[in-house]
């Protein structure tokens, strides 16, 4: 008993005898695609991207969250809402209009517009928007203050690790006056 009818079915006569039919043809596979990143536009086709040094990324705290803990890293860090606790990163910290940093910073360069509550230890710049508040001692080489800034505690900038800190330029003893500057006779 056969499944299929045997005498209705045509053979294909141009068919070699005894070979079957060749299956038919798949759809090409598709090719893998490459997930590394593209050539910025800017970037010429003479300079390869792996000699460029990668910058360094920033890391946001959002103006609605509150955080508390430790910040550590390479990156940069720009507060926008409220952190309690140590911010210590080789890159640039950037406190904004609103936000508030309860806490002690070393960073590169620092830029406060918000409120710090804290000290700032060994930064290369550090730059006081018109809206800052700074309660706290700050040890920069450079110190940029704008007009309506406040702050609050013992500055020192513009020092190097050997220059002597209780006498000027001209080796003469420093006075403090009555607001706690330094007074050079």
């Amino acid at each position: 008993m056969a499944i299929f009818p045997q005498g209705s079915a045509k053979k294909d006569s141009s068919l070699p005898f005894g070979k079957d039919p060749a299956p038919p043809a798949r759809e090409p596979t598709p090719a893998a695609a490459a997930f590394e990143p593209a050539e910025a536009p800017f970037q010429t086709a003479s300079r390869p991207a792996q000699a460029q040094a990668p910058q360094a990324r920033e890391s946001v705290i959002a103006s609605d969250l509150t955080i508390e803990g430790k910040i550590s890293g390479s990156g940069h860090v720009r507060i926008a809402g409220r952190f309690k606790g140590d911010v210590n990163v080789e890159g640039d910290l950037t406190i904004d209009g609103g936000a508030r940093l309860n806490g002690g910073v070393r960073a590169k360069r620092v830029t406060v517009a918000g409120e710090l509550e804290g000290n700032i230890e060994s930064a290369e710049r550090v730059e006081l928007q018109p809206s800052a508040v700074l309660v706290g001692d700050v040890k920069a080489g450079t110190l940029t203050v704008a007009s309506g800034s406040r702050i609050r505690g013992h500055v020192e900038c513009g020092w190097d690790g050997d220059a002597p800190q209780g006498k000027g330029k001209d080796d003469k003893p420093r006075d403090k006056d009555k607001a706690g500057l330094d007074v050079v006779a």
